[in-house]
């Protein structure tokens, strides 16, 4: 059975930094495309990064350019979400998903395997 659960969530200062992960099982994470989504309060889901498959071509939403980074462990199955330069901005539910393809996507059409979330809190 194909699962995602995230991690690495909780609380942190603005400007702080946070590393998000997403365990993968059922699957080879390596051969499909992951994608990292959140959800604000009062906001719809979006795009945040995703990761190909086979090469690995990272790809970041405007907000994410410069302050996260995404990278995949294919050893342990996990990809990751290192987030620095936190701002409050960013507190949301944060959700990895993963496609049926290896192609990256920024929408969120076409993900049809999400994990459960995981909350990331910005504040002083």
């Amino acid at each position: 059975q194909l699962q995602l659960v995230e991690s690495g969530g909780g609380l942190v200062q603005p400007g702080g930094s946070m590393r998000l992960s997403c365990s993968a099982s059922g699957f080879n994470l390596g051969l499909r495309a992951i994608g990292w989504f959140r959800r604000a309060p009062g906001k719809a889901r979006e795009a945040v990064s995703c990761i190909s498959g086979r090469g690995g071509v990272a790809y970041y939403a405007d907000s994410a350019k410069g302050r996260f980074t995404i990278s995949r462990d294919n050893a342990n199955n996990t990809v990751y979400l290192q987030m620095t330069n936190l701002k409050p901005e960013d507190t949301a539910v944060y959700y990895c998903a993963t496609r049926s393809d290896y192609v990256c996507s920024l929408s969120t059409s076409g993900y049809n395997y999400w994990g459960q979330g995981t909350q990331a809190t910005v504040s002083s």
